[in-house]
């Protein structure tokens, strides 16, 4: 079987580095991997979009439309946008967090006031998690990234210890427990 994931969001938020823990952790559990990013504007706050495959046998990156076990998002606009690549039973794991694009700062467009409830429309299987403030109570922002993985890797069939070893390999060594607690902490939602 080949495992689709989508991950996606806007850029400074780590939607790379979640791909790269994503695609450790199938490598170590012995699978073949192949993975694709689209980040063109990240650095100024952008859309930024990962694949990753990961199975026995694995021909191409690119995740057809309608096809990813997974969505990940860590903005929930960004996870209505690329909802069109989600299977009819795939999981959403979405991040409640808005993040105002310029479009929308200087007047020219809205941003919605019911996402929760066009989420809940588009994503019959959805865990959506305030992975910012819960990242800001383990001490640091930047593990809300590490939060969602450990939401969806429920999903996926990786053992715990290829988890450890992916976010080992892909942290800063200063960072590691912190961020095996932001992966449990998402793990048990």
């Amino acid at each position: 079987m080949i495992y689709n994931i989508l991950l996606c969001g806007v850029g400074g938020q780590g939607i790379l580095l979640a791909a790269k823990i994503i695609s450790k952790a199938a490598e170590l559990a012995g699978y073949e991997v192949t993975a694709k990013e689209t980040h063109g504007m990240a650095q100024r706050g952008g859309s930024v979009m990962a694949q990753i495959k990961f199975g026995e046998k694995v021909h191409s990156p690119l995740i057809l439309e309608g096809s990813a076990d997974v969505l990940a998002s860590l903005e929930h606009i960004e996870a209505i946008r690329c909802a069109h690549y989600l299977k009819p039973d795939g999981l959403a794991v979405v991040a409640k967090q808005a993040v105002i694009p310029v479009t929308v700062s200087c007047g020219n467009a809205k941003y919605p006031q019911d996402v929760e409830a066009r989420l809940n429309k588009l994503f019959p299987k959805l865990k959506y998690c305030d992975c910012v403030t819960k990242a800001l109570e383990l001490g640091n922002v930047r593990l809300a990234n590490t939060i969602l993985i450990g939401m969806l890797s429920n999903a996926l069939p990786l053992p715990m210890e290829c988890w450890r070893g992916a976010i080992e390999a892909s942290v800063k060594p200063s960072t590691v427990e912190a961020n095996l607690m932001a992966f449990n902490y998402g793990k048990q939602i």
